[in-house]
Parts: C-alpha cells; sequence; structure tokens
C-alpha cells in the first residue's frame, strides 16, 4: 500500500515525490534490498548508539514512548524512529530528542536516494535507510527502533547487535503480509505464525522481553529466539508486574518496584511502560535510575492511543462539556483495550474510517453494545471501507440507534454538535484518520 506521506516542506515534499515515483509502491517484506542499501551507505546499522529494538501487533509505538520517556529522564539523549506519521513526515524520526528539521530530512532522503539505483526498494526501506543515517551521524546515548511490519523479514531486523529486543502483545494484523505461506518456514496456527515473525528480530547474545502469550505462542517465540541464540526472558516467568493500591509494582531477579501508572489512559498502558522497563533492566548499555522509570510512568505521551483531545478548533465545535478520544488503533485487540479504557464512560458517540484490509467489524465489536450514534467517514487517499459498508459492519447485530455518513471529520462532528447536549466521542479506527484529526484540532506532534 502506498504511503502518501505529505510534506508542508517543498524541500523534503520533492524527494517524498521522488520517493514514490520510485518505489514499488507497495509494502515488501525481505532483508536482502535493505542490506544492499546500507552497504552502498557505508552500513550506518552499524554505527548506531546502543539499540533498543521493539516489535508487536500493538503497543509496540508506546513501550518505544515509554523507553524514551525514561532514557530522557535521566538526563540521556536517545534518537528515535517509528512508524507511521500522523500528520508530518519528520515525527517518524526523532534525533537527539527533536524531530528532524526539514533541511536535514531533504538533504538525507536525497543522499539515500542516490544510492538506490535500480534496486527497487520500498518507501519503508528507503526512510530506514535515512534515519539509519541521521542517527550514525549524530551523538546519542541510546537508539530506540520500532519494527514497520512484522518483523523477522523488516527493514529494520538489519540491526545486528541490539542491547534488548521487546515483543508487545500480539494479534492478527497484516495478515495478507504475515501469514502468507514461504518455503521453509513450518505451517502453523496464525496466532503462532504471527509469533514466529515477530521473534524474528531475536539475535545472538541478546535478551529478548516479551510479554505473556499463549502457550503455543509462547513456544514459536522460543523457538526462534533458540535458532538465533538469544536469551528469553518471558513476562510471568522472568520478570512480571501487576497493578494493585493505585501503583505499578514490577519484579524481576533484580528486586521490586513500585511506581505511579502510566498518566496515559488504559490499563494496556501499565503493560507496554512494564515491557519498556523490563527491557531497560536487563541490558547494561545504558544505566538508568529507578527515579528516571518512575518519571517516564508521569511524563511519557503517544499521541493518538486514546487520546483525550484538548481544547482546539475541532472540539470547540461540541457542547460544552463533551469528551474527545481518539484513538489510532485497527485491529480486534485495539477494539478490545478501547472497549476496556472507556468501560464506564458515558455512552459514545463514534466516528470511524478504517482502511479496506482491516477487520472492521471484529475491531468495533468489543465496544458495540456502547454505541449510542455511529458516523462512517472515508480515509481519502488510501483504499479504505467505503462509508456505508462501515456502517452496515457496525449495524450488523450491535446496537446503535443512529447510523450517518459525513464527507470529512469537521461535517461529521458538526452533525453530531447539532444535538445541543454534550457528549462522549469517540473517534477511531486508523492512524491516517487521526492525523487529520489532530491537524484539525491543532494539535500537531512534536
Amino acid at each position: 500500500m502506498a504511503d502518501f506521506a505529505k510534506s508542508d516542506s517543498p524541500a523534503v515534499q520533492a524527494q517524498l515525490d521522488r520517493l514514490t515515483a520510485l518505489s514499488p509502491g507497495r509494502d515488501t517484506l525481505g532483508l536482502e534490498r535493505i542490506a544492499a542499501l546500507c552497504a552502498r551507505l557505508g552500513n550506518p546499522q552499524d554505527h548506531l548508539p546502543p539499540v533498543f529494538h521493539v516489535a508487536g501487533t500493538n503497543g509496540k509505538g508506546s513501550t518505544c514512548a515509554f523507553l524514551r520517556g525514561a532514557i530522557e529522564a535521566a538526563g540521556l539523549s536517545c534518537h528515535v524512529y517509528t512508524s507511521p506519521h500522523l500528520v508530518r513526515f519528520n515525527e517518524r524520526i526523532r534525533v537527539a530528542g527533536r524531530l528532524i528539521d526539514d533541511e536535514q530530512l531533504a538533504a538525507l532522503l536525497s543522499e539515500v536516494l542516490d544510492h538506490a539505483e535500480g534496486l527497487m526498494a520500498s518507501f519503508f526501506e528507503v526512510t530506514t535507510a535515512a534515519a539509519f543515517l541521521a542517527f550514525s551521524r549524530t551523538p546519542a546515548d541510546a537508539c530506540i527502533i520500532e519494527v514497520g511490519l512484522g518483523g523477522r523479514l523488516d527493514a529494520t531486523n538489519v540491526i545486528a547487535k541490539p542491547v534488548a529486543c521487546g515483543i508487545a502483545s500480539l494479534g492478527l494484523d497484516h495478515e495478507g503480509f504475515l501469514l502468507a505461506p514461504e518455503e521453509g518456514v513450518p505451517e502453523m496456527p496464525p496466532f503462532d505464525r504471527i509469533a514466529f515473525e515477530k521473534a524474528g528480530i531475536a539475535k545472538q547474545g541478546v535478551p529478548l522481553l516479551c510479554q505473556k502469550y499463549t502457550p503455543s505462542m509462547l513456544t514459536a517465540v522460543a523457538g526462534q529466539v533458540m535458532r538465533a541464540g538469544a536469551t528469553l526472558l518471558d513476562r510471568g516467568d522472568r520478570w512480571d508486574a501487576a497493578i494493585y493500591d493505585g501503583q505499578l509494582h514490577y519484579r524481576d531477579a533484580m528486586g521490586r518496584l513500585s511506581l505511579p501508572l502510566p498518566r496515559m489512559p488504559g490499563a494496556h498502558q501499565a503493560d507496554n511502560a512494564a515491557l519498556a522497563i523490563a527491557m531497560l533492566r536487563h541490558q547494561t548499555a545504558v544505566k538508568l535510575p529507578d527515579s528516571a522509570l518512575a518519571a517516564a510512568m508521569e511524563w511519557t505521551r503517544w499521541p493518538a492511543r486514546m487520546q483525550k483531545l484538548a481544547p482546539g478548533p475541532l472540539t470547540g465545535l461540541l457542547p460544552a462539556g463533551s469528551e474527545v478520544w481518539l484513538d489510532g488503533g485497527h485491529n480486534p485487540d485495539a477494539g478490545a483495550a478501547i472497549a476496556k479504557a472507556l468501560a464506564n464512560s458515558a455512552p459514545l458517540h463514534v466516528i470511524c474510517g478504517m482502511l479496506s484490509n482491516k477487520d472492521a467489524g471484529n475491531f468495533l465489536r468489543p465496544f458495540a453494545d456502547r454505541i449510542a450514534s455511529f458516523h462512517a467517514l472515508p480515509i481519502p487517499g488510501h483504499e479504505h471501507h467505503a462509508p456505508a459498508d462501515l456502517a452496515t459492519f457496525a449495524r450488523d447485530g450491535l446496537s446503535i440507534a443512529e447510523t450517518g455518513t459525513a464527507e470529512d471529520i469537521v461535517a461529521a462532528v458538526q452533525q453530531l454538535a447539532a444535538r445541543g447536549e454534550a457528549v462522549t466521542l469517540l473517534i477511531c479506527g486508523s492512524l491516517y484518520l487521526a492525523g487529520e484529526v489532530l491537524r484539525a484540532n491543532a494539535q500537531i506532534p512534536d
């Protein structure tokens, strides 16, 4: 699927247009192209500060955010590479704590593209190489790298020696890529195959920390770890965490910690924070005091993940007392997390847009009985569920008082505001939609 990245900088946009024209225009997996491209660039991935490599279906971005929060709370600097962006492409590449500036980004993309001739490198492979170049040329104390898609064959997996690897929550997503039959890969149930692919980031001599999975999924992870010569540290055995008495209680062989609960809404964020803590405590390259871990719980933010929107142009359209929640999750596990986070809220008025390759019905089902009204949106520039079809998904066996469609997010909110009463609004289904919402509400990630 094409990326359709846009930039307000003419210099950056010129390179993004060039990249779009030269790349295959679809997701591609495999390490041959990225390895060849990095070799032409002097293998910048081998010259990074200590790397924390994070995979997972849901929660990997939040885990990266908690890692960054703890490292920076200790007064250290870190590079961060995540995807996708919400509003500005620059969000993907954070150099020593700051979003990459347009001048540096344009120059790096141009340099990488100059070296990519004939490789048919994908959009993600080129941008990954650009991030590696930026990080290799700027000093920092640590480097946090989020897997783009899967793990085993993801472009970020050319990193040979991270200091710790982590796998967040696992679920079904990107099935067309991650479950495709492949020579040399044994057939296995879908969830086990997802675990197998994510655990492909395991590296020799490197600890791999993971959440609790089913026994068969954990067996798939353990097999990858054994083949790589890594060390498996799974939750519930080598480390664990739980919420009680209003705190996050963490324990491992090195001791116990009692930390504030994450300020980010949702119990699932405590799980993501705990994984970040486990990764930090099971490596020695980047030393942090416990106070930095506590501070990360309070400081860490990650846009469009159960984010309560601030007063702004979009939220200001609604009557006083309204709440607006934004979440870019788009798979069944994300729907379950939303349902749990908003279990005690007022009935939900939902605005939803989803890409066509996402399981809309199973995403909506966990909070279906909470929906008071439903507006379906298109996602311009991307293959998406038609609004009428999306409304049908929501209506199928669900308790819906009203359905409707809207041409854009502002029109949808205006339709809801016409009720004249305070509402709890959930905008969900796509990170692309979330980016448009943040732009409309003047909440640009920085």
